[in-house]
């Protein structure tokens, strides 16, 4: 790899890893990730999002009683590689890389000779569900899905903003929609060959045939087999109580990551049975409710010039395929 021309020698602690699965989130990354990982020529660590060619993807403000276990230098970022075997692809699934206006050229910087994988979703289904997940992981406050895209503006100006969330950017839902001009990034730093554009109905219609797409696109053994782990549906959870999503929030990280919570937490987080926790989330959460169809809509109609734009540049009609014919 190089480093700013330099010649730079692989560590066998670490690598750079040789492809990322860029984006976009919710939208099918993480089950592409989990079939990936089960390809023997391709590695990919535990730790699914690293974000580190993303540094502004750090919405809340650093709490410094809490090390955040996200790597924090390029040695600590490739350790998280180290267990690639000789001969195989490594790869990283940070989601946040395409929305970033940094990751790209970061990324460059270290392999400009990477492969970038990138799944791009109906943008109002895409904003649904982001918004949704941001709610879930505490870091919007405003619960309604409208109203939240309505306090842009005020976020901007550094009104409005959920406590705790320093880095407002995260929050501007139609800014992540501008699929283009994120590729646009990209394509900046990366021949047109390294990047594969995938479209999420292709992905869950014909998942098994888009998997060994991406595997051709790797340059790995294609015929090699893979478990799909694609659901039916995807679920909309809206969340009850914040103070009880907060608890199983706790809860959670004390299972996945003990070293960053109490004794307390950690005992609950470790003993606590998944048939108990899935009855928990029962009470805690709901089904997300439907935006009013005449803001979908209106919404659908702001965004129509880009789906255009985006199916032009890709040759793929997308006005049609995500039903913009008639409005």
């Amino acid at each position: 790899m190089t480093d700013g021309g330099k010649r730079v020698t692989r560590m066998s602690a670490g690598r750079v890893p040789d492809f990322f699965i860029a984006g976009n989130p919710r939208s099918g990354t993480t089950a592409l990730y989990r079939m990936l990982r089960q390809h023997p020529q391709i590695f990919m660590p535990d730790f699914k999002e690293p974000r580190f060619f993303a540094p502004d993807a750090q919405v809340r403000a650093p709490d410094p009683k809490k090390p955040g276990v996200r790597p924090r230098t390029l040695e600590a970022y490739m350790a998280l590689f180290a267990g690639a075997q000789p001969g195989a692809l490594a790869g990283d699934g940070s989601p946040q890389y395409l929305r970033s206006p940094h990751a790209a050229a970061l990324i460059a910087a270290q392999r400009p000779d990477a492969r970038i994988i990138v799944i791009l979703r109906e943008p109002t289904a895409y904003l649904r569900s982001f918004h949704t997940q941001s709610v879930q992981s505490m870091v919007e406050s405003e619960r309604d899905f409208p109203k939240a895209l309505a306090l842009e503006d005020a976020r901007r100006a550094g009104r409005e903003l959920p406590p705790g969330v320093e880095n407002a950017a995260w929050l501007m839902y139609s800014e992540h929609a501008r699929y283009l001009e994120h590729l646009r990034r990209f394509e900046e730093h990366f021949p047109r060959e390294q990047i594969l554009v995938l479209i999420y109905d292709d992905y869950r219609a014909e998942g098994e045939e888009t998997v060994r797409r991406v595997l051709r696109f790797l340059g790995v053994k294609e015929t090699i087999p893979i478990e799909s782990v694609l659901t039916a549906r995807e679920a909309r959870q809206g969340v009850r109580s914040p103070t009880l999503h907060r608890l199983t929030r706790a809860m959670r990280m004390a299972r996945n990551h003990p070293e960053r919570s109490n004794a307390l937490m950690s005992k609950v987080g470790r003993l606590a049975p998944t048939s108990a926790i899935e009855l928990w989330r029962r009470v805690v959460y709901k089904q997300a409710p439907q935006p009013d169809a005449a803001f979908l809509r209106d919404l659908r109609r702001h965004l129509k010039p880009e789906v255009q734009a985006l199916g032009e540049h890709l040759g793929r009609d997308l006005v049609r395929l995500w039903g913009y014919e008639e409005i």
